[in-house]
């Protein structure tokens, strides 16, 4: 019963949210103004071509001369020539306006998403984005240049089929009418169908790609697991659903078809039936029998192909609802406008007024839950004080808020409740713009874009020469990587460094930390991906970034912890335990454990 009523609910027309494209279209006013036009021209000369037709049998075929013919073919040649000049100047028009609102409408989401916080990507599947910014704009685009342009053009064609057989004969004009009430019958059984197949099939095309995509970039583990067999199975179901709905959705088009050219036929028919002796007696000239005959057949065109685009109109508003609620998407982590207009956002940030990051840290009552449960506290009352230029280990069981408390201070969420205070200053009285500039974050998994080795290592800091990029990879033995590949640093990583392995991509994501030299460093499991070897070839490199600047680190390694200044100990969303490594192990508490046993695992 839900699905149902949602269904009629996306069948209705929202002009609500056609209005959000106002923006978009804005630029190309001038253009879509003028393809209007052109389309009232162009359905005027489709509309008064059976008039030439009529003509020609008239006072050439009946009269068995030539006399004129050649002023009547040098007008029709021109008029056929001006048709020709509106299609493809429209044409260059309605592709100009198709790639321009798809090129606004693509580069205004992806800039939101720019902004979205973490919390969205972490609901949000990089497929389901991806259809929104590429697959849903070019419906919408599409749409707009061409599917409601041709809605007009459907309409001026009618109404100047309707006005040229009035003008020709009033009588056969109602008669060829009358077929309209049962066509409009079909119509209204048909296209509401006929809609709601071509979205069945579109959903399951989109099962079928999303099984394909999952089967494609799981395959080691679909054989490590031998389930190819329940995967065929799984696709054949799907595969079979896509068969029944395609058949449906053109067993229906074989229908409504076929029937619209049978009362287009009937039409003619009927004229024939009761205009032909009128034309046999001479009451009649054989010409305007002749347009109406084919007007009878025309005039349901124009028709079948206004019901289909009002079709996928309502078609395409699924796509524009789901632009229009990822553009509506909150950011839950922003900048105050008093902020902005200091320091200006992230896109323009007045670097010039920028204050100078020192680094001392204050946690003052930090809670913190995730909005989708904000029942369950990720954590709770964190009170903190961090000098400038201390170095802070963060370790505790899996899920305990390590990445939390850090994500935190990067601002990648805002708290609960409580404030965190950056140089005595509440982080939210600075900008985004300034903190993040101020901040060198190695993750757990880093991220490479498609672009050289030297490029990913440059993106710290863009105006850095080779010469820098150079020393800040040799600093952390991240020129091993360069020196394996042919081209060294302009050798291509791939895509996300796929021609990397993990620990050589941990690599090149310490050189872009040594390169950008930040006040602030974070360190996420940023040496868990490294073997041991390589871990002590970059270690005296970390202890030199980590001089003078204020570090927190989530870490298994032994001697990162040991050598850390301050040790937290996160448990049941508070900090259960800190201290040196010295006091905290003559505690003999949970760091002591903890600490005991990855001695023992080390071993």
């Amino acid at each position: 019963m839900n699905e149902h009523s949602s269904e009629n609910k996306k069948l209705r027309f929202r002009p609500d949210i056609w209005k959000r494209l106002f923006p978009f279209l804005a630029p190309v006013k001038g253009l879509l103004i003028s393809v209007f036009v052109m389309m009232i021209f162009s359905a005027a000369v489709d509309a008064v071509l059976p008039l030439f037709a009529a003509y020609a049998v008239d006072h050439f075929v009946e009269t068995k001369t030539t006399s004129g013919i050649g002023t009547f073919s040098a007008v029709y040649f021109l008029v056929i020539l001006f048709q020709a000049f509106l299609t493809v100047v429209y044409s260059r028009m309605s592709m100009r306006v198709e790639m321009g609102t798809g090129k606004r409408l693509k580069h205004a989401l992806f800039q939101h998403l720019q902004v979205l916080p973490l919390s969205y990507y972490n609901t949000n599947s990089v497929g389901y984005i991806l259809a929104r910014v590429m697959s849903d704009t070019n419906r919408i685009s599409g749409l707009i240049a061409w599917g409601m342009m041709f809605f007009f053009w459907e309409i001026f064609y009618f109404i100047g089929i309707m006005i040229a057989m009035f003008v020709l004969n009033p009588g056969m004009a109602f008669l060829i009418l009358l077929i309209l009430p049962f066509f409009f019958l079909l119509v209204h059984h048909f296209q509401p169908r006929m809609l709601l197949a071509n979205k069945a099939v579109r959903h399951i095309n989109s099962l079928i790609t999303g099984s394909y995509n999952e089967n494609i970039t799981g395959a080691k583990t679909s054989k490590t697991l031998v389930i190819e067999e329940q995967n065929t199975e799984e696709f054949q179901k799907i595969s079979s659903d896509m068969y029944d709905a395609s058949f449906r959705s053109a067993r229906l088009s074989a229908l409504f078809l076929p029937l619209v050219t049978f009362l287009g036929s009937f039409a003619v028919s009927l004229v024939l039936y009761r205009n032909g002796n009128e034309v046999i007696n001479g009451v009649l000239p054989f010409g305007t029998l002749s347009a109406f005959i084919s007007y009878g057949i025309l005039i349901l065109e124009p028709l079948s192909q206004i019901a289909r685009m009002f079709s996928q109109l309502l078609n395409t508003q699924i796509n524009m609802e789901r632009v229009a609620a990822l553009l509506d998407e909150e950011e839950s982590v922003k900048d105050d406008p008093g902020v902005i207009e200091a320091y200006g956002d992230v896109f323009h940030g007045k670097t010039e007024v920028y204050p100078k990051l020192s680094g001392d840290i204050t946690f003052d009552h930090v809670s913190f839950s995730y909005p989708d449960a904000p029942e369950v506290p990720v954590l709770r009352d964190i009170c903190l004080s961090v000098k400038a230029g201390t170095t802070v280990a963060v370790v505790g069981e899996t899920g305990a808020g390590k990445s939390t408390l850090v994500n935190l201070l990067c601002r990648f969420f805002d708290p609960t409740s409580g404030t965190i205070l950056i140089d005595g200053i509440d982080i939210k009285k600075r900008s985004l713009g300034w903190l993040h500039s101020n901040l060198g974050y190695v993750q757990q998994d880093p991220h490479l874009f498609s672009g050289t080795l030297a490029d990913n290592i440059r993106y710290s800091a863009p105006g850095a020469s080779p010469e820098e990029v150079e020393r800040a990879a040799v600093l952390v033995s991240a020129d091993t990587v360069a020196g394996r590949l042919e081209k060294g640093y302009d050798s291509e990583v791939g895509e996300g460094g796929n021609n990397l392995s993990t620990g050589e991509k941990q690599l090149v994501s310490f050189a872009r930390a040594v390169l950008r030299k930040p006040p602030l460093l974070i360190l996420d499991e940023a040496t868990s991906s490294i073997d041991t070897e390589t871990e002590q070839l970059i270690q005296n490199a970390i202890t030199k970034l980590l001089s003078g600047r204020t570090s927190f680190i989530i870490a298994h390694r032994l001697s990162t912890i040991r050598n850390a200044d301050l040790i937290l100990y996160i448990e049941g969303c508070r900090i259960s335990e800190q201290g040196t490594h010295e006091s905290l192990m003559a505690k003999k508490g949970k760091y002591f454990e903890l600490y005991q046993s990855m001695q023992i695992e080390k071993e």
